[in-house]
């Protein structure tokens, strides 16, 4: 039993000042000093807390891919063409942020995200994630299904498609230099596969705020697509009743199509989709159709047999 030897000089708990006090006062202190960077600032923001409970019905069959390595090797063109685009990517601005949801719904509405951080079903999900360039990690995502947020702007029977629209910011990100991208970055789905339970906008990963380099504040996430599907630091959602011509789609059709769903049995016209190279361990594991989702999302695409679905 431990036992307690007052020396005198203690003073009552109850009298100590509270921790966020004396914390705030300092960050205060140093702001009106401008001794605070707005590196800095990002950095402490995005290894802020952001808890919520695992949902188990999505099982990744998988080993979590270490933080380290989900956080350090990204593809997010806007910052640069390589994967080590991580340090550059903290001049990206986390707050203030708003999402604007437009076009063929009841409501229209601008979303903070701190709004959205406060008011959306929260939960934490382990995914699969496939790039198209045949590697793969798997990351535990914290956010909520689009589903939620389209029950709020309560989208107009006409509405077919989705389109997503990623931040473009001169000032911080210098790969909107290269002229030859079609800017800004554009994504889409289907209303059917956005409505889809696992559909997911991201908020968080690894039980902290989304870092930059991962697409924060908000990000898109469908995995049994390929990873480019997945609009990064999403600020315009627009309904529309008119399929969009996604940014790799623009570039290269015959590439990169419109549905990207994984499939093993189709090549990319360069290399082989049969296997995935696990990023952290650098095994190499067979592709599974949906990127092993079939069960929940196979439905969506019956009927379909004419449609050029895994490109």
């Amino acid at each position: 039993m431990p036992i307690l030897i007052r020396r005198g000089w203690e003073i009552p708990e109850a009298r100590v000042t509270p921790e966020h006090l004396v914390f705030g006062r300092r960050k205060a202190m140093l702001a009106g000093a401008g001794l605070l960077a707005a590196p800095a600032m990002a950095s402490a923001q995005e290894a802020a807390p952001l808890r919520a409970m695992r949902n188990t019905r999505y099982v990744p069959g998988r080993d979590i891919t270490g933080e380290r390595e989900a956080t350090t090797f990204n593809n997010y063109y806007e910052f640069g063409s390589d994967k080590g685009i991580s340090r550059p990517a903290q001049r990206l601005p986390q707050r203030p942020w708003t999402v604007k949801v437009e076009g063929m719904v009841e409501t229209p509405r601008e979303f903070g995200i701190e709004d959205l951080l406060r008011t959306m079903p929260l939960e934490e999900r382990v995914y699969r994630l496939r790039c198209v360039e045949a590697w793969s990690m798997v990351v535990p995502w914290t956010g909520f299904p689009i589903s939620a947020l389209l029950e709020v702007v309560k989208p107009l029977a006409s509405a077919r498609y989705v389109v997503f629209e990623t931040a473009a910011i001169p000032a911080v990100m210098p790969g909107l230099r290269q002229s030859w991208y079609p800017w800004p970055y554009i994504e889409g789905c289907t209303v059917a596969e956005a409505a889809n339970d696992l559909s997911f906008l991201v908020v968080g990963a690894y039980g902290k705020l989304l870092p930059p380099q991962n697409g924060g504040p908000i990000r898109f996430h469908q995995p049994w697509k390929y990873g480019f599907k997945a609009g990064k630091s999403i600020v315009r959602i627009t309904l529309t009743d008119r399929r969009p011509v996604s940014f790799w789609e623009q570039i290269q059709a015959s590439e990169y199509g419109f549905w990207a769903n994984v499939n093993p049995e189709v090549a990319h016209p360069r290399w082989s989709q049969a296997s995935e190279r696990v990023l952290g361990t650098n095994a190499r594991i067979p592709t599974q159709l949906f990127n092993g989702y079939g069960e929940f999302v196979a439905g969506l695409y019956t009927g379909l047999q004419n449609e050029r679905l895994w490109a």
